[in-house]
C-alpha cells in the first residue's frame, strides 16, 4: 500500500535515528515536507540536510520534548516555515533502567515520565492547537508493548507508556468532532539504536523477551513507519483513539 502526504506537512520527534528517522524519510518519500526535531542536534540537522540533498523538504530542530517552551517554540518555528501542520509522529522517548519497583531510583522515574509521557502532552498540547486553527490533523504518539502489559523490573517505563495510551483515547474522543484524529502505536522489540543498547547491556533479559515474540526476529523501523504512515493517511480515517500493536505477535497472548 503506497500513501500520498502531497503538500502536507509532517512533524516527527525522536527524529534522528530509528523509528522517528524511518517514519521521518518515509514521509519525505510520500511527498510531505518534513519537520524533525530531536535532542540532538548536530545528528537532526545532519539528517534533514540529507534529505534535503536528495531533494526533498526537511527543516531540523533541536528539541528537548520534557521542555514545554523548547516544544512550543518547535511548532511555531514548524508552522513559520511551512505554513501548517497535517500530521504528528510524537516519537521521541527513553527506556528506564532495570530495577524492582522499590529499589527504583526517584530520579530515573522522573526523567521517565518527563520525556515519556510529559513530553507527549507537551507535543499534542501544541500540534493540537495549530491544528484546530486549520480545522483538520492526524497525530500518531508513541507508545510501545509497554503500554499494553507488564513486564517484570520495567515499571517505570510501563507506567510512562501506558499513560501514553491512556492520553491518546481521551484526545482522540476530545477531538474527533473537530477532524483531528488522534491514535498511538505500540511497536515490540524494534532494531534501533535504544533496543541494541539494551541487547549489549541486558543480554540476558533481552534474550528472555525474545522468547515471547512469535515472529522470532526483532522488527524493523521502516514497519513501523509504514503503521504511522498508515494511521495518518485516509486509509484510516474511521480508526479513533486506537493504540496499534506492531510487535510480532508479543501482545497476542
Amino acid at each position: 500500500m503506497s500513501f500520498s502526504f502531497k503538500d502536507q506537512v509532517a512533524l516527527i520527534t525522536g527524529a534522528a535515528s530509528g523509528m522517528g528517522l524511518a517514519t521521518a524519510n518515509a514521509f519525505a518519500a510520500a511527498g510531505a515536507s518534513v519537520v524533525m526535531a530531536d535532542i540532538s542536534e548536530e545528528a537532526v540537522k545532519a539528517a534533514a540536510a540529507a534529505l534535503n540533498d536528495a531533494g526533498y523538504k526537511a527543516l531540523g530542530i533541536r528539541c528537548d520534548v520534557a521542555n514545554i517552551d523548547e516544544v512550543k517554540a518547535m511548532v511555531d518555528q514548524a508552522v513559520a516555515t511551512f505554513g501548517r501542520i497535517d500530521v504528528a509522529f510524537n516519537n521521541a522517548g527513553v527506556q528506564s533502567p532495570v530495577a524492582e519497583t522499590a529499589l527504583a531510583d526517584p530520579e530515573d522515574y522522573d526523567f521517565v515520565m518527563d520525556v515519556n509521557l510529559r513530553g507527549i502532552w507537551n507535543c499534542m498540547k501544541y500540534e493540537l492547537i495549530q491544528m484546530k486553527k486549520q480545522g483538520s490533523g492526524a497525530i500518531v504518539n508513541n507508545s510501545s508493548l509497554g503500554g499494553l502489559v507488564g513486564i517484570a523490573e520495567r515499571g517505570i517505563y510501563h507506567a510512562s507508556k501506558h499513560g501514553v495510551v491512556g492520553l491518546t483515547k481521551s484526545a482522540g474522543l476530545e477531538y474527533a468532532p473537530q477532524n483531528i484524529r488522534v491514535n498511538a502505536i505500540c511497536p515490540g522489540i524494534i532494531e534501533t539504536p535504544m533496543v541494541s543498547g539494551m541487547l549489549e547491556s541486558q543480554p540476558e533479559a533481552m534474550a528472555e523477551l525474545m522468547k515471547d515474540v512469535p515472529i522470532k526476529r526483532l522488527g524493523r523501523a521502516e514497519e513501523i513507519a509504514d503503521a504511522v504512515l498508515w494511521l495518518c493517511s485516509p486509509a484510516s480515517s474511521f480508526v479513533i483513539g486506537h493504540a496499534l500493536p506492531v510487535d510480532g505477535g508479543y501482545t497476542v497472548r
